[in-house]
């Protein structure tokens, strides 16, 4: 039996990457918790039973996940998340957008912010390609939010220059 016969241990699963939805799921609530110390009793009773819930189900999560690292069969390694190694600058730039998104989104308003967001990820996603297609989508999207979440449901969500200008038409 020679050296690459020998039996080798089984890999471990990489999970680091699925820890980050639930950090941020988990920084979300106590964000969303802190944020509704002032509104009615109702809306503070909701918010903390789906709180409660998603923080149990990030609790299980983490319980599974810290089991399989415990036994060996995972390792808190990223994976998938950085790999393919030529994926990340793609990743890197959607993330970029996402943060830009939150940066300018009070000044440039929930649509426009929403559609500007669309359209440079989809064109970072897919190399560009069929850019009218993309800017058609992107349009629809932030128009359909804009007509359900502003119109439809009266959300507070930022106005800008496009929300005013609707206002005034309309």
């Amino acid at each position: 039996m020679d050296e690459d016969d020998a039996p080798r241990p089984p890999a471990r699963r990489p999970v680091g990457g699925d820890l980050i939805i639930p950090i941020a799921a988990v920084a979300f609530t106590l964000y969303y918790f802190t944020s509704i110390i002032d509104s009615p009793w109702e809306a503070q009773v909701n918010a903390f039973f789906v709180g409660s819930i998603l923080m149990f189900l990030v609790l299980v999560l983490l319980i599974r996940l810290g089991y399989g690292v415990a036994t060996g069969e995972a390792d808190l390694r990223l994976g998938a998340l950085i790999e393919p190694l030529g994926v990340a600058p793609k990743r890197l730039s959607v993330l970029l957008l996402a943060i830009g998104y939150v940066l300018v989104i009070e000044w440039l308003g929930f649509t426009l912010t929403t559609f500007l967001f669309l359209a440079a990820a989809m064109l970072v996603l897919n190399d560009s390609r069929r850019p009218g297609f993309v800017l058609g989508l992107a349009a629809a999207l932030s128009l359909g939010g804009y007509l359900l979440f502003m119109i439809a449901f009266q959300t507070r969500f930022p106005r800008g220059p496009f929300e005013w200008l609707m206002g005034t038409v309309f």
